[in-house]
C-alpha cells in the first residue's frame, strides 16, 4: 500500500468516525428501532434558549433565616448584660419571630436599648434589634441566678425582634448569595448553562436544558448544606440543645458553634482505607486550621459533633491535636451520597433554606417559531456561501464546499461524543468556525493561483500554494485558539459554551481545508501534474483588476477616521447608553395562558405595540408562555404608546413600572379577551453581578495572550498594530449596538467574542504576507512591502468578507429575533473589521514600524539560518 493511500485511508477513518459521531442527531424514527439504543441516544444536547428544559421555583425559608439572626444578636445582647450585671428573666416567646424577657429593675431599660443597639449595629450606623415593651400577665417565670415564682401579675415585657429594614437588606443579601450557591452546584452537576435568575423579593427561578425528571437536582437544591462543628455537653440548660443522627442516636450539643463551615475549601468523597466504606474528607482555610488545631489541642477526651443541616454525620472523640486542617466526615453513606455532600461542602452552604414551590416543564427561550426561522436562515446563508465557493473556483470550489460540509460535520460529530451542550452562543461559534474555515479554503486557492501565475505547473502550485498558505492558517488559527483557550478558563456562562464551540472548529477546520483539501486536489490533478491548474472565473478575471491601491496614501485620514468613530462610540456607549435585555438587567415575568394566540402572533401583537424586546418561552401546556420584559422595555413601550395617543412626554417619563404593566396586560387582552394572567412578577438578571466583572477580565486576559503569541511569533509592533485595531473594531461595534438600539443580551456578547476571532484572523494574513516580503526583500522601503501585501490578500479579504456576509445577511435580514441581535452586529463587524485590515491595520504598521527604524532595529529578528550564516562570515 503506498503511502498516499495510506494517508487516505486515516482520513476516512476520522471522517466517518466523525460522521457517525454525528448521525444520531438526524436519524429518523424509523431507523433509530435498528440501530443499538445506546448509539440513538447519543446526541448532541441543546440549551435551554434551543430545546426547553425543567422549571424549578425555590422559595426561601425566611422564618427560618430571622430565627437564626435573632438567635445570634440576641444571645450576644444577653451575654453582654450578663457581664454589665444587668439581671433579666427570659421565657418562652408568643411570637416565632421574637424573644421577650423582663427586667429585674424596670430601669435598666434605656441601658438594655443602648447595649442592644451596640450589638446589633450596621455599616450604616443603624441597629438590626427593635426593642419594645409590653404590659402583660406572667406566672411562674425562670429568672437568672435564682426562681422565681408566684400567682399571675402585670408586667413589663420587653420585645427583642428585627427590624423591618435589617430583615429586608438580610432577605436581599441571602438570596443574591443563594444565587451564586445555586450556580455553582448546577455547574458542578455538569448541567451547561442553566438559567437562574432572581423572582419576586424571596424566590429563585432555576430553568434546566433538557431535564425532564430533576429529582436528584430537586434533592439538591433543597439541602442547605449548613455544617458546624458543636462539642458535647453534659449540662443541659438554654446554652445547649439536642440533635440526632441518622440512627436517631441522641447528642447533647453545646449551642455555641465550634467552628462554621464556611471555612472549608474543599472537599471529596473517597473510600476509606481502613473501612473501604465512602467517607467525605475536607480541607480548611488557614483561617479554619489554625481554629480547629487550637480547639482541639484544648478538648482533648471531648465529643466533636459535625452537624449537616441539623443532623449528627459523625461524633469522634478528639483523642489528640489535629493540625494541618484536613479532616474526614465519616457516616453510613453510599458513593453517591458522599459525592453530593463533597459537592455542597464545595460550593458552599445556603444562607437560606429553599424550598420547591413549583415545578413545570418550559419551552425554548426563543419560542419555536423564532428558532425555526433562525435556522431556516442560517442554512440559507450556509448555502450562498457554498454557491459562492464554486461561483468563484468552479470544481476547485466545490471541493472547498465538500470540505466545508465535512467541517461543520465533524464539529458536531465531537461535540455529540464529548456530550457538549449546544445554546445560541454556541451557534454563533458554529457561524465563525464556518467563516474562518472558508477563509482558509480562500487563501489555499488564492495561494496556488499566485504560484499558477508564475507558470508553475499542477503538482508544484499545489505544493507550494499549500506550504505558504500553512502557515498563515495556524498562524491566523492559533492566535484564535489561544484567544477563546484563555476565555475558557476565566470565562462563564455563554462564553465558556462559545470558546469549547471555536476550539473543536478550529481543530476541524484544519483538518478538513488543510489534509482533505489538499487530497481531494492532488486527487484531481493526478493525470496533469505537469499541466497548470485552470482557475478562471468572471468573478476571479475582476479580482484581478482591483488594484494596485496606495493604501498608505491617507493613512493619517484614515487613523484620524477611525479614531473619531471610536471616540463618538465611547460617546455613544454613556448615552444613549446599551438598551441591556433582562439577561443584563432582569425586569417583569408574566405568566399567562393565552388559548387564542400562537407564539408568532403573540410576538406580532407585541411588536405592534412597540414592546419589541419581550423573551416568549413556551410554558407548560399549550398556549401557555412566559413573558420576560427588560426594565428599560417597559418604559419605552410606554413611551411610545404614550406618544402615539397624544400623551405628554413628562407623563410618561413618571409612569410607574406598574403602570407599564398594565399596559402590556391590556394590549395582550385586546388580541385575546380569554387571555388569564396567572402569575405577574419581578426578576433577577440571568447573569450573576460577577458576569461582567469576569468577562472583562476574561476578554482582557485573552487580549494578552494573543499579543503574547503574536509578539513571539512575529514582532512587537506587529502585535501591536493587530491588537490595537481588534480594539478599534470592538469599540466601533458596541457604539453601533448602542445607536441602533439593538438589545444588549447574551447574544449580542456572543458577536463580540466573534468579532474578535474574526477580526485577529484578519489582520494575521495581512501581517503574515508583510513578514514573507520582509524576508525576501528587506532592502525594499517599508511602505512598498505593506503595500504590495495588502494588494496581494486584497482578494482573499475581499472574497472571505463576502462569503462571511453571504452566511450572515439572510439572519440579518430574515432570521427574527432569534439571531437579530448575533448577525446584525456582525454584518456592521465584518465591514468594519475588512476596511480596518485595509487601512487601519497597514498604517498602525507603518508607523510603529518607522519609529523602530528610527531607534536602529531591523524590522523582524534574525532566522536561525540568518544567525548561522552571519556566523560563518566571522573570522
Amino acid at each position: 500500500m503506498t503511502r498516499f493511500s495510506f494517508r487516505g485511508l486515516v482520513y476516512a477513518l476520522v471522517i466517518l468516525l466523525g460522521l457517525l459521531s454525528a448521525a444520531p442527531n438526524i436519524l429518523p424514527d424509523s431507523m433509530r428501532q435498528h440501530v443499538p439504543q445506546w448509539y440513538s441516544q447519543h446526541t448532541l444536547s441543546l440549551g435551554l434558549d434551543l430545546q426547553g428544559g425543567s422549571h424549578l421555583l425555590l422559595e426561601a425559608d425566611t422564618d427560618a433565616l430571622f430565627a437564626r439572626q435573632l438567635d445570634t444578636y440576641s444571645s450576644a445582647l444577653f451575654s453582654d448584660l450578663r457581664e454589665q450585671n444587668i439581671r433579666y428573666v427570659k421565657h418562652a416567646s408568643k411570637q416565632g419571630l421574637s424573644v421577650q424577657f423582663t427586667l429585674s429593675n424596670p430601669d435598666d431599660f434605656y441601658k438594655v436599648k443602648q447595649r442592644a443597639s451596640e450589638v446589633a449595629v450596621q455599616s450604616d450606623g443603624s441597629s438590626a434589634l427593635l426593642l419594645t415593651q409590653q404590659v402583660t400577665s406572667q406566672k411562674g417565670v425562670e429568672q437568672q441566678g435564682t426562681a422565681s415564682k408566684g400567682i399571675s401579675q402585670k408586667v413589663n415585657v420587653i420585645v427583642l425582634e428585627l427590624t423591618e429594614e435589617y430583615q429586608a437588606a438580610v432577605v436581599k443579601d441571602a438570596i443574591n448569595r443563594s444565587l451564586e450557591v445555586v450556580r455553582k452546584r448546577l455547574d458542578e452537576t455538569g448541567l451547561t448553562e442553566p438559567s437562574v435568575t432572581r423572582q419576586g423579593s424571596d424566590a429563585i427561578l432555576v430553568q434546566m436544558p433538557g431535564i425532564s425528571d430533576p429529582a436528584n437536582v430537586k434533592a439538591l437544591l433543597g439541602t442547605t448544606a449548613q455544617m458546624r462543628f458543636h462539642w458535647q455537653t453534659q449540662v443541659n440548660n438554654s446554652e445547649s440543645f439536642i440533635r440526632a443522627d441518622i440512627n436517631d442516636r441522641q447528642y447533647l450539643l453545646e449551642k455555641h458553634v465550634a467552628l462554621e463551615g464556611e471555612h472549608i475549601t474543599d472537599a471529596a468523597a473517597v473510600f476509606s482505607p481502613e473501612t473501604s466504606q465512602p467517607v467525605v474528607t475536607f480541607r480548611l482555610d488557614n483561617e479554619g486550621a489554625r481554629q480547629f488545631a487550637t480547639m482541639t489541642k484544648n478538648n482533648i477526651g471531648r465529643v466533636l459533633a459535625v452537624v449537616l443541616d441539623d443532623t449528627v454525620v459523625t461524633a469522634p472523640v478528639i483523642n489528640s491535636v489535629i493540625p494541618g486542617g484536613r479532616g474526614e466526615i465519616t457516616g453510613s453513606f453510599t458513593m453517591s451520597e458522599a459525592q453530593d455532600v463533597a459537592l455542597m461542602l464545595r460550593t458552599g452552604a445556603l444562607p437560606v433554606p429553599l424550598h420547591i414551590i413549583e415545578e413545570r416543564t418550559v419551552g425554548p427561550d426563543l419560542g419555536s417559531d423564532a428558532i425555526e426561522t433562525g435556522v431556516k436562515s442560517g442554512i440559507a446563508g450556509a448555502l450562498g456561501v457554498l454557491v459562492f465557493m464554486l461561483a468563484i473556483y468552479g470544481r476547485w470550489g466545490a471541493i472547498a464546499s465538500l470540505a466545508l460540509t465535512v467541517n461543520m460535520a465533524l464539529v458536531f460529530g465531537v461535540l455529540t461524543l464529548f456530550g457538549a451542550t449546544l445554546t445560541l452562543p454556541g451557534i454563533a461559534g458554529l457561524i465563525l468556525t464556518m467563516g474562518m474555515a472558508v477563509d482558509a479554503n480562500i487563501l489555499i486557492n488564492e495561494r496556488i493561483r499566485e504560484e499558477t501565475k508564475k507558470g508553475r505547473p499542477a503538482g508544484s502550485a499545489l505544493k507550494i500554494g499549500f506550504e505558504k498558505a500553512f502557515g498563515t492558517i495556524v498562524d491566523s488559527n492559533f492566535t484564535t485558539l489561544i484567544a477563546v483557550s484563555l476565555l475558557f478558563v476565566f470565562g462563564s456562562g455563554p462564553v465558556k459554551g462559545f470558546a469549547v464551540t471555536i476550539a473543536i472548529g478550529l481543530i476541524t477546520s484544519l483538518f478538513t481545508s488543510v489534509a482533505l483539501t489538499k487530497l481531494l486536489m492532488q486527487r484531481a490533478t493526478k493525470k496533469h501534474q505537469r499541466e497548470p491548474i485552470n482557475l478562471s472565473s468572471p468573478l476571479l478575471t475582476m479580482a484581478d483588476k482591483l488594484g494596485p491601491f496606495n493604501f498608505l496614501k491617507s493613512k493619517k485620514l484614515a487613523l484620524s477616521v477611525s479614531l473619531i468613530l471610536t471616540l463618538c462610540s465611547m460617546a455613544l456607549f454613556f448615552k444613549p447608553g446599551l438598551q441591556y435585555g433582562v439577561d443584563f438587567t432582569g425586569g417583569t415575568m408574566m405568566e399567562i395562558s393565552a388559548p387564542q394566540l400562537s407564539t408568532e402572533q403573540l410576538r406580532t401583537v407585541l411588536k405592534e405595540h412597540h414592546f419589541e424586546d419581550i423573551a416568549i418561552q413556551e410554558y407548560g401546556a399549550k398556549n401557555q408562555y412566559l413573558l420576560r420584559a427588560p426594565v428599560s422595555e417597559q418604559s419605552n413601550a410606554l413611551s411610545n404608546i404614550g406618544a402615539n395617543t397624544g400623551a405628554s412626554t413628562e407623563a410618561n417619563t413618571v409612569a410607574t413600572q406598574g403602570s407599564n404593566i398594565e399596559v402590556l396586560k391590556q394590549v395582550i387582552q385586546d388580541a385575546d379577551s380569554t387571555v388569564v394572567f396567572n402569575k405577574v412578577d419581578v426578576v433577577g438578571p440571568k447573569v450573576s453581578d460577577g458576569f461582567a466583572d469576569l468577562s472583562i477580565l476574561a476578554l482582557l486576559i485573552a487580549g494578552g495572550g494573543m499579543l503574547a503569541y503574536l509578539w513571539f511569533q512575529f514582532e512587537a509592533h506587529f502585535a501591536t498594530a493587530a491588537l490595537l485595531t481588534v480594539l478599534l473594531d470592538l469599540t466601533k461595534t458596541i457604539g453601533f449596538i448602542a445607536l441602533t438600539g439593538i438589545e444588549f443580551n447574551l447574544t449580542a456578547v456572543a458577536a463580540l467574542l466573534a468579532l474578535i476571532g474574526y477580526s485577529i484572523n484578519d489582520k494575521v494574513v495581512v501581517l503574515d504576507r508583510v513578514r514573507e516580503l520582509l524576508r525576501i526583500s528587506p532592502e525594499r522601503s517599508l511602505a512598498d512591502i505593506i503595500n504590495e501585501a495588502v494588494n496581494s490578500t486584497l482578494s482573499r479579504t475581499v472574497f472571505t468578507s463576502l462569503t462571511t456576509l453571504l452566511a450572515l445577511l439572510p439572519m440579518a435580514l430574515v432570521g427574527g429575533d432569534a439571531v437579530s441581535s448575533f448577525a446584525v452586529p456582525m454584518v456592521f463587524a465584518v465591514v468594519i473589521g475588512t476596511s480596518s485590515t485595509l487601512f487601519i491595520t497597514s498604517s498602525l504598521l507603518h508607523m510603529l514600524g518607522k519609529r523602530r527604524e528610527q531607534r536602529g532595529k531591523t524590522q523582524l529578528r534574525p532566522t536561525a539560518e540568518e544567525v548561522k550564516a552571519s556566523l560563518a562570515h566571522i573570522p
